[in-house]
């Protein structure tokens, strides 16, 4: 409906791309943009290991393989030195992930994809919002994939989108997300034909209408969860024990989610205990992610194991998310950091 391209068109003018293709889910632009560039078994993927499942499964299912890489201990995105010692002759592309919104290295990366021939994928699906030296994330990779799941900055209920400056691409992912059908009036009006096995991967109508009223609204999204942030980082700033998130100085985070790395043993605490003690006081914490090398599946089928990837593990050990949305008051703030702060004895 003419609503679907009302919203990949406002997407579109906000990041100032060339075009997009609007889906039913994130990982369905996944899909799409692996689909496209051709993807096939035994083809390898490097990528981060600290992300969601989606970023891997979307290629798995193609027969890819990833390649994991370690991250950059700052940023927590994928470290831009070790992507050349990974190349090989089966290497075909390179996922990046804008980690908790704060954009990966594009420059850097983009560099060493266009060198070896290589399609970038950027998931930027915690990255709505971010700028990268100064400009919206959106345009700087071959594919740029956004989430409108609900905790998202903005959401269609479920959705997503592929951005892509690539015509040809753009046209054959607008046929896949139909299933591949296309009219040929020049067999008839009502003539339909499948010129390539698709999906229904279709966002409707009336998600993006919703997706519409969520976007008018952007900007003070943005705002708050900025402000929210910046108060978590000024309580917990200069804390021996604790880190607070840090952001590049050509980089403006979105702030999909806010994380400290603490050193548990300092504290003489668990993780765990702390999650039980927010729990009691009607605080949600998480942890944003279990590496993808530590799950069974991973370990199982293609050999990964605990010591791989240090600089990963050594941030999964230490991280917890705290609740961070644009409708927190500070009343919510105040609660949580002095929940936080009392369960590590501080």
């Amino acid at each position: 409906g003419p609503l679907v391209q009302e919203f990949e068109k406002a997407i579109i003018e906000y990041v100032g791309g060339v075009f997009g293709v609007a889906v039913n889910n994130g990982t369905s632009a996944l899909a799409l943009a692996y689909t496209v560039i051709g993807l096939k078994k035994g083809d390898e993927v490097i990528t981060t290991s600290l992300t969601f499942a989606a970023t891997t499964n979307a290629f798995l299912h193609l027969g890819a393989v990833p390649v994991f890489a370690d991250i950059d201990k700052n940023t927590l995105c994928l470290n831009p030195d070790l992507i050349k010692g990974l190349i090989t002759e089966k290497t075909k592309a390179i996922a990046v992930v804008d980690f908790a919104g704060h954009p990966s290295d594009l420059d850097i990366i983009s560099k060493i994809a266009k060198k070896h021939n290589l399609f970038l994928i950027e998931d930027a699906c915690h990255a709505l919002g971010s700028e990268y030296k100064g400009k919206k994330v959106g345009t700087f990779a071959d594919f740029t994939i956004f989430s409108f799941h609900p905790v998202k900055l903005i959401t269609t209920g479920e959705g997503g989108i592929v951005l892509t400056n690539n015509r040809e691409m753009a046209e054959k992912m607008n046929i896949l997300r139909h299933h591949g059908v296309v009219k040929n009036p020049t067999k008839g009006k009502w003539f339909q034909e499948v010129q390539i096995p698709g999906h229904n991967f279709r966002l409707t109508d009336f998600q993006c209408a919703l997706g519409l009223s969520q976007f008018k609204k952007i900007n003070s999204f943005i705002a708050r969860i900025r402000e929210v942030a910046g108060i978590y980082n000024t309580a917990f700033k200069n804390i021996e024990g604790i880190q607070t998130p840090h952001e590049a100085e050509n980089a403006k985070s979105a702030w999909h989610v806010y994380i400290l790395r603490i050193d548990w043993q300092k504290f003489n605490t668990t993780r765990e205990k702390v999650f039980e003690l927010l729990e009691k006081q009607g605080i949600g914490a998480q942890v944003h992610y279990v590496p993808l090398h530590l799950h069974q599946y991973f370990q199982e089928t293609f050999g990964y194991k605990v010591g791989d990837l240090p600089e990963t593990e050594r941030y999964y050990k230490e991280a917890i998310t705290l609740p961070l949305f644009p409708k927190m008051t500070n009343d919510n703030i105040t609660h949580i950091i002095t929940t936080l702060k009392q369960s590590l004895g501080i």
